[in-house]
């Protein structure tokens, strides 16, 4: 039988030249915003002299996460910026917390919306699957589209990729609170609001926390996969190595990021720990 192909590639550009079309001032708001709160970021990281900010990161994990990751977080980040890539990777963490500060600012509510309502997670929950098996090659396509070349692109490509565990780990996490402790509020006369704000999210913020982890993460390893599109960062580093053939050159950019996902993943988790005791 000769079946006629499906034009989903037309349909796909033709949404995208109408969304190009009407929704530009709604972008150009976008990209104002992220791209302000990257530099803001960046610009208080580089204000500090390398080694004071050095001491006050390794002071701040070993107060999180105990003397021995205090110690790494000193000697990996001192060869950082022995290495050079000191200017780097405060690029890279400032993309990098941008895009988990916007994910977690997105996906707690909607994970909240859909912990209360049912029919919202089961329109949500095809979406997050159909994110988060893409390619993340794929979201680098309308990102330039919509925001052109430069780190805002590299941002919202991350934090589509980067905040399904933020939203499935909220939802899951007050869905978990016990329904007695629930029927307990409600008999006290807690509005909904007092319900959540009192009971649901102080009890659910561990597995909040847990995604909140995980979506930082997520946004780490798109790092090189943004420089391709123009983000700088040690990931810029990374894809100039490859795309040269310096194998040496890629291997150092590559510490400075196993590096500092060592630190963020560490601190996040230990973060975690601490409010499972309390």
């Amino acid at each position: 039988m000769d079946i006629p192909k499906i034009p989903i590639a037309q349909w796909v550009d033709k949404l995208e030249k109408l969304l190009q079309e009407y929704l530009s001032p709604l972008f150009n708001f976008i990209r104002l915003i992220v791209g302000s709160t990257v530099n803001g970021l960046e610009s208080v990281l580089q204000w500090f002299p390398p080694l004071l900010l050095i001491v006050l990161i390794a002071a701040l994990t070993w107060y999180v996460a105990k003397w021995r990751m205090g110690i790494f977080a000193l000697l990996g980040l001192y060869l950082i910026y022995n290495l050079g890539y000191w200017s780097g990777t405060m690029q890279t963490l400032a993309l990098v917390l941008t895009a988990a500060i916007l994910s977690v600012v997105i996906g707690v509510p909607i994970g909240i919306l859909c912990a209360r309502k049912s029919a919202v997670q089961n329109i949500v929950t095809p979406v997050l699957d159909f994110m988060q098996t893409m390619p993340a090659f794929v979201y680098l396509l309308p990102a330039i589209t919509f925001f052109r070349l430069g780190v805002v692109p590299g941002v919202i490509a991350s934090i589509i990729f980067a905040i399904p565990p933020t939203i499935r780990l909220t939802n899951l996490g007050i869905r978990q609170v016990p329904a007695e402790l629930v029927e307990a509020a409600d008999a006290f006369g807690s509005t909904p609001s007092q319900k959540l704000i009192k009971l649901q999210l102080p009890i659910a913020l561990p597995t909040i926390m847990a995604g909140i982890n995980q979506t930082i993460m997520l946004s780490l390893s798109m790092v090189v996969i943004a420089s391709m599109i123009g983000a700088q960062g040690v990931g810029a580093d990374v894809y100039r190595a490859v795309t040269q053939a310096k194998t040496g050159v890629g291997f150092e950019a590559g510490i400075a990021i196993v590096v500092l996902a060592i630190i963020l993943d560490r601190l996040t988790q230990n973060a975690l720990r601490k409010k499972k005791k309390q």
